[in-house]
């Protein structure tokens, strides 16, 4: 991890910012990716401090916080400017490490908490049609020429498009969560909370004859993890973004297409098809039904699309 050992960087900063960042994995669970982002973050915030002349949390004011969120924006010390969202991003991990001190007693005000980050443009997540989909996933070879990697790889993408499960969520599956062909999968998603999720025929189908004709050959008996590499070791992210890669090659499509958005086309579809807002929020295992109306003005743009073409005064 990175370091926040730097030329006249605060002892006292340092401390507290380590303290949240450990609290962050222990306490609350938060992933290694994740405080890896919150310990890039808290470093940048540290060093502008420092070279603001400040050594305790105790010296900031709200105007600290106004004019860091202002060079972050122009971008300072030989840094780029960062985006709107990058930006409320970083003061929202700031806004985070005050509110940490005060319930540590290491801060008597929290000046960061009436801080507001600059408002984000709003942003549509990419989505995939159902016929784009069905191509991606069909383009992987099936029967008697596909290899164990490719039976791997067609039950890799039907999980992520079948569950609409984050990446993390999948790899982290083992081989004991699908051994019995559940209808309903047990997924861990962020803070290890737990949510129920159907597995679909198609899904449930790859999945079996991936551990029948393709994990036997990949295991090496050293993992229980579903998903395996070519050395017998868990499938990385990496690795996993890899297939999507080459899947979104061989059909011959032309959008960018990450692991997240067979997650967003999984959303988009189920409110395409008449799921409610609700159900699509505790599939997705959002926290706040606030983060999954998104995907209502996905469809609702869908349906503009279509009235423009087919109505004769649009």
């Amino acid at each position: 991890m990175a370091s926040f050992d730097g030329e006249n960087v605060s002892p006292q900063l340092v401390d507290i910012a380590q303290g949240w960042l450990d609290h962050l994995a222990v306490e609350k669970g938060a992933s290694a990716n994740t405080v890896s982002n919150y310990r890039r973050d808290l470093q940048r915030y540290i060093k502008w401090l420092s070279a603001a002349g400040v050594s305790s949390l105790k010296e900031v004011n709200a105007q600290h916080l106004e004019a860091y969120v202002a060079d972050l924006r122009r971008g300072f010390e030989g840094q780029k400017a960062l985006s709107k969202a990058s930006t409320s991003r970083a003061l929202i991990v700031a806004r985070g490490l005050h509110k940490f001190a005060l319930f540590e007693g290491v801060i008597d005000v929290d000046v960061a908490a009436e801080v507001a980050p600059p408002t984000p443009a709003k942003h549509l997540p990419d989505s995939l049609s159902i016929e784009e989909v069905t191509r991606l996933i069909d383009s992987v070879p099936t029967g008697d020429v596909a290899t164990a990697v490719d039976i791997r790889d067609k039950a890799l993408l039907e999980m992520l498009y079948g569950t609409g499960a984050r990446i993390s969520e999948v790899l982290d599956l083992a081989v004991d969560d699908v051994a019995d062909s559940p209808e309903i999968l047990t997924v861990t998603g962020k803070g290890s909370k737990q949510r129920l999720v159907p597995l679909g025929s198609h899904a449930r189908g790859a999945i079996e004859e991936y551990l029948v004709r393709a994990r036997p050959q990949l295991s090496r008996g050293k993992t229980p993890a579903l998903f395996l590499n070519t050395l017998g070791k868990p499938l990385s992210r990496q690795s996993a973004w890899a297939v999507i890669q080459q899947a979104v090659q061989r059909a011959n499509l032309t959008k960018k297409v990450s692991p997240h958005t067979l997650r967003h086309s999984f959303a988009t579809h189920l409110l395409q098809g008449g799921a409610d807002v609700r159900t699509v929020q505790e599939l997705l295992g959002h926290s706040s039904v606030t983060t999954t109306q998104i995907y209502t003005h996905v469809t609702a743009e869908s349906l503009r699309q279509v009235w423009r073409v087919a109505h004769p005064r649009a």
